[in-house]
């Protein structure tokens, strides 16, 4: 099995992101994924499905809880068939704090619900796919009612992959028993990946009787790079400044404390409540950056890549922009070569 090698663009409407999407296409990046974090993350790719041939493309993440099942259902059913095939939805949870507080949602234990809300969906898929009567009835989610009138039929690629995002044991396991892969948060060091959430991936797997190398594993860690030293030193206080954001979030402190870092976690979470966020840059060593990201500059990128990543992805993510003709081929090289990192299916 080849290495995937995907890629992200913005999510403003428009050129912009219709030129990204070609220009990873033409790199050899066999994907595009669009967050959710200041726009809706579905609009966009409308634009990439259209403007794009071989591109596959997705959110990762859309934030599953304020949509019902069948609106999410309906918007990546739409996009798979305009785009012959090559949606892939990638689901999230939030914390609670922002499903509460930003989106109005009731919180509740996130795992549970997330497989209640898949397997909802999957059950409307198949109502749609194949005239299935509607009776589905779980813990959080029902569908049981519909009409011919709301039926949008079949479609000729109806299997959508599901990507769950995860950096806690409990969603990676439930990405691999419910789910069609893991999307690994990048707050995730390479060690936390390996000892903890591969492990549930395949726990998971083994429950639903599937085949683990049949399981996407996507992510996870930080790839901080730049064509020269100058610009790779920026890109390191960026990366330094996200990882204080996410370390100072309690629902992610498992990873820190398998690295004996509780005491800086709280630390950064104290100093988050207090709106200090240029102060927590300072908690963030330069071990914790070895042990979140691999660095590097274009040069030697890929090979510290395969260091990092073999045997444990299927798929991994590149952020080079190229700005000119020379740059554009050696972005394109460096993107060949990581498809030759030995993936979690060949390992």
């Amino acid at each position: 099995m080849t290495m995937l090698v995907g890629g992200g663009a913005g999510s403003t409407l428009g050129e912009d992101i219709v030129s990204q999407a070609q220009k990873l296409e033409s790199l050899g990046h066999d994907s595009l994924s669009i967050g959710e974090t200041t726009h809706n993350p579905f609009l966009p790719l409308v634009l990439v499905a259209e403007h794009t041939k071989k591109l596959q493309f997705g959110t990762s993440v859309a934030i599953a809880f304020p949509r019902a099942p069948h609106i999410s259902a309906n918007l990546a059913w739409d996009l798979q068939a305009y785009s012959g095939g090559r949606f892939v939805l990638g689901l999230g949870t939030q914390v609670k704090g922002h499903n509460e507080r930003r989106f109005s949602v009731p919180w509740h234990p996130p795992g549970p619900h997330l497989r209640d809300y898949i397997k909802c969906m999957r059950a409307i898929w198949d109502s749609w796919q194949h005239g299935t009567k509607p009776d589905y009835e779980g813990e959080f989610y029902q569908y049981k009612l519909t009409s011919p009138m709301f039926n949008p039929g079949p479609i000729e690629h109806p299997d959508i992959p599901v990507i769950v995002s995860a950096v806690n044991p409990f969603n990676a396991r439930l990405a691999g028993e419910v789910a069609d892969g893991i999307a690994i948060h990048g707050f995730s060091t390479f060690r936390y990946i390996r000892e903890v959430l591969i492990p549930e991936v395949q726990e998971g797997a083994r429950r639903a009787g599937k085949d683990i190398s049949k399981v996407q594993i996507r992510g996870g860690g930080f790839v901080v790079t730049a064509k020269t030293e100058e610009e790779l030193e920026r890109q390191i206080e960026i990366t330094r400044k996200r990882i204080s954001f996410y370390a100072s979030t309690r629902s992610y402190s498992n990873v820190m404390k398998l690295h004996g870092w509780a005491d800086e976690a709280a630390e950064l979470h104290r100093l988050s409540v207090g709106g200090k966020w240029d102060e927590m840059v300072n908690v963030v060593t330069d071990e914790m950056i070895e042990e979140f990201c691999v660095v590097g500059t274009w040069d030697v990128i890929a090979g510290k890549m395969k260091e990092k990543y073999s045997g444990i992805n299927s798929q991994v993510s590149f952020p080079g922009d190229p700005k000119t003709p020379e740059e554009f081929e050696q972005v394109k090289e460096i993107i060949a070569e990581l498809k030759t990192i030995p993936t979690v299916a060949n390992a």
